[in-house]
């Protein structure tokens, strides 16, 4: 087994990045036809349906749109507020009551904690809480169950890694100690500039979020944080053509995303 594997089985790592959508077609074009993106697993949750894209390095993207009922109204409150975008990232963790009990040491309440089944446990933190997104912290039990890819999905396109979640922080060093006291993750470069901070942290599975702490940010108490402000996606064997550029700004624009496309 890989060491990185052994080590992401040990530890928490960033799972995927999850994108609420009141349509699927945008996402599949984007995120599997243009980057490259691979079937992993989904299917219908109460009041959602989820489906996770894989690529060659880096978080997953899931992509959520609601299917009506009660269950439904956290999804339907977030796109009638927001529109489509990037409803939470997700944390897959060892031990979840472990994790909860570091994210509480911090001074941050999770809530809407679910510990009963043994296949799944969960636990959220407030945007408020945890720099202007969602986080879902989650132990789970093997592979979820999947009835293979939606007919929607089509063909891949050119394998891409999911490279980089940018988070615009208020606080960098409160964010710092979450992700990496708490959620494991690995600091691994700070850079400080006359325009403000920037941390890159990451995990085992070759997940990147860079912290942005803008002068513009001010402090914690003068203005909140701007919460995902960029995904970047990249592929080693040829550019991005500027037809692919211009179908990947239509796509992520109607996805209510900011995308940036490199070379590595």
């Amino acid at each position: 087994m890989p060491d990185e594997v052994q080590a992401a089985r040990s530890r928490a790592v960033l799972d995927h990045v999850a994108v609420g959508t009141g349509t699927l077609t945008d996402g599949w074009e984007l995120f599997g036809r243009l980057l490259g993106g691979t079937w992993a697993y989904g299917g219908n949750s109460p009041g959602f349906w989820w489906g996770q894209l894989s690529f060659s390095a880096g978080p997953k993207v899931e992509l959520l749109t609601p299917t009506g009922g009660a269950d439904s109204r956290f999804l339907e409150r977030f796109l009638a507020a927001h529109g489509p975008g990037v409803h939470h990232l997700n944390f897959i963790v060892p031990a979840i009551e472990v994790t909860l009990g570091k994210i509480r040491s911090l001074g941050i309440e999770p809530v809407q904690t679910r510990l009963e089944d043994p296949r799944w446990k969960e636990g959220f933190l407030h945007p408020r809480d945890a720099y202007g997104t969602v986080i879902q912290v989650a132990e789970q039990a093997g592979s979820p169950p999947s009835p293979g890819p939606p007919t929607g999905l089509g063909k891949p396109g050119r394998a891409c890694s999911f490279s980089l979640v940018e988070l615009d922080v208020a606080d960098i060093d409160g964010a710092c100690q979450l992700f990496t006291e708490a959620l494991d993750g690995e600091a691994e470069s700070r850079q400080d500039t006359a325009h403000g901070t920037t941390v890159d942290v990451r995990w085992p599975n070759q997940a990147k979020l860079r912290l942005v702490q803008s002068v513009a940010s001010g402090t914690p108490a003068q203005q909140p944080s701007g919460g995902v402000t960029q995904l970047e996606f990249s592929r080693g064997d040829v550019s991005f053509s500027p037809a692919e550029l211009e179908v990947a700004a239509a796509l992520s624009g109607r996805l209510g995303l900011s995308i940036r496309l490199s070379r590595q």
